[in-house]
């Protein structure tokens, strides 16, 4: 069992997991309160961007000790997660956010986000199907370097 799927749906941002599993955490569900360097470890994030996310509404608002210091939890580090892969993807930020706001919102956005989703999948096949046109390229000249097309 995933740790995302260890957690109740109701708790998560966005109930659904992300295709990979998230990484293994240290600390169970209840204990997993994690300073903003820890987590800039787990992630490699830098601090600052941690806190840029929180100050767009990438991120949501991250639990405060009674010091005011951020105590991230597993569920931000799931969200996280799924971010670098929104962000391996190209999405722009301006499109992470709205996809967070719309998560924020509940299931009544579950369409819109499909929307968003599937929008940037093309987005993704299409540089796939570029990259192999480039690969083939490549594979021709090396094919040519090495002696059969001399």
């Amino acid at each position: 069992m995933t740790v995302i799927e260890s957690i109740p749906a109701t708790d998560l941002l966005d109930p659904t997991p992300c295709a990979t599993p998230p990484s293994a955490y240290l600390r169970p569900d209840g204990e997993d309160r994690y300073t903003i360097g820890e987590v800039a470890q787990f992630t490699g994030l830098s601090a600052h961007t941690l806190r840029w996310y929180e100050q767009i509404g990438l991120l949501g608002q991250v639990e405060r000790s009674h010091t005011g210091q951020r105590r991230f939890c597993n569920r931000d580090l799931d969200w996280l997660e799924l971010v670098g892969k929104l962000r391996l993807t190209g999405m722009a930020v301006a499109d992470m956010v709205r996809y967070a706001e719309l998560v924020r919102q509940g299931e009544s956005t579950f369409d819109e986000r499909r929307e968003i989703l599937l929008a940037t999948r093309r987005q993704v096949l299409a540089r796939i199907a570029e990259l192999h046109g480039t690969l083939a390229v490549l594979d021709y000249k090396i094919d040519y370097y090495g002696g059969s097309g001399r």
